[in-house]
């Protein structure tokens, strides 16, 4: 069977149309191989054209909710928080470690919008609480922030549901490099109960002097890191500038023409992708390297701030779906995707 020709961004994202992924699926192995390869020139990031049109509305919907629970009070924002499960569902801010301190640049709601709760074991729910415990939703009456709850679950799944079609498109190239020829990308991803979606909202920079400068660091919202994932989808990031008091923010493009992801590709070059308002974009993690043998390698990313003269009046909102199995799947001979897991949480959770 012969293969879709090869499409791009214009930053050089393979691009792939959803109704391709739909409908000839085993046409996309050049697209694919290209994404996620070992080519010095590939990027790790697969960028998914042409989505259902309800898309764009789950996204903005979902996105502005972001902001609007950055704007509750802390003590009631703090009512959402889970310190058992190191803050991996519910509200989390200043409690992950990045670039070796606290991270005080960004907020996070987590939960799994596949399902409220998980069937497991007690044993696993006390021994990997990070991935086996209840959601927590904010109040449904919680004034602002009304609907958070479905909006979450309903952008979540939609993605959810890509992710897998996209996982199982994947499955012959994967195959060729999985450790485990018996491995199931797609299974792995759908029967699992440990998927995790995060919704960031990236506080304006401090307006105390030091605003970024043309010369910021690459990663001066966000550092280099590593998903620990399989697959992780990725919405394109709202930008939003504050009004007065109990007026709506205006959405604006972006902060500056250097604001925003950045990747590093196979061989070492850094790139800058956007990913359109319409489309959604998947990248590898680490738990595919690991199952792999490191043949197919996870995406180092990151965020730039962007210099402008209204930096510290515009928020970044977005979200991410990590796609991965269940913590008893062998990644290796040697570690679980659960050990694997924990080793993680400790370097960026040590409290």
């Amino acid at each position: 069977m012969s293969s879709k020709p090869v499409t791009f961004t214009p930053e050089g994202a393979v691009c792939i149309s959803y109704p391709d992924l739909i409908s000839s699926p085993l046409e996309l192995e050049s697209s694919i191989e290209k994404a996620f390869g070992s080519d010095s020139a590939s990027l790790g990031i697969i960028v998914v054209t042409g989505l259902p049109p309800v898309y764009p509305e789950l996204r903005e919907r979902l996105l502005k909710l972001a902001y609007k629970f950055s704007k509750l009070d802390e003590d009631v924002r703090e009512k959402y928080t889970s310190s058992s499960s190191r803050y991996s569902f519910g509200w989390s801010h200043g409690k992950e470690i990045m670039n070796g301190k606290p991270d005080f640049l960004k907020g996070s709601f987590y939960a799994n919008p596949v399902l409220d709760s998980p069937s497991v074991s007690n044993e696993y729910k006390t021994a990997y609480p990070e991935y086996y415990g209840d959601n927590i939703w904010p109040d449904a009456d919680e004034s602002g922030v009304e609907g958070f709850e479905q909006a979450f679950k309903d952008l979540g799944r939609f993605v959810f549901k890509i992710g897998c079609e996209l996982a199982a498109a994947c499955q012959p190239f994967a195959i060729k490099h999985l450790s485990d020829s018996n491995m199931s990308l797609s299974r792995l991803i759908s029967t699992s109960q440990t998927t995790k979606a995060r919704l960031l909202h990236y506080f304006p920079p401090s307006d105390d002097g030091s605003l970024p400068t043309e010369d910021e660091p690459i990663d001066s919202w966000c550092g280099f890191h590593l998903d620990h994932s399989l697959l992780t989808g990725l919405c394109s990031a709202m930008y939003l500038r504050e009004r007065e008091m109990g007026i709506e923010p205006d959405a604006v493009s972006s902060l500056s023409p250097s604001s925003g992801l950045y990747i590093r590709t196979r061989g070492g070059d850094l790139t800058k992708v956007a990913i359109p308002v319409d489309c959604l974009a998947f990248q590898t993690g680490e738990a595919l390297e690991i199952a792999t043998g490191g043949k197919l390698r996870a995406t180092p990313h990151c965020v730039r701030v962007g210099a402008s003269a209204d930096t510290c009046k515009v928020s970044r909102e977005t979200f991410a779906l990590f796609m991965q199995p269940n913590i008893d799947q062998q990644l290796s001979p040697d570690i679980t995707f659960g050990q694997f897991s924990k080793r993680v949480f400790d370097e960026h959770y040590n409290f």
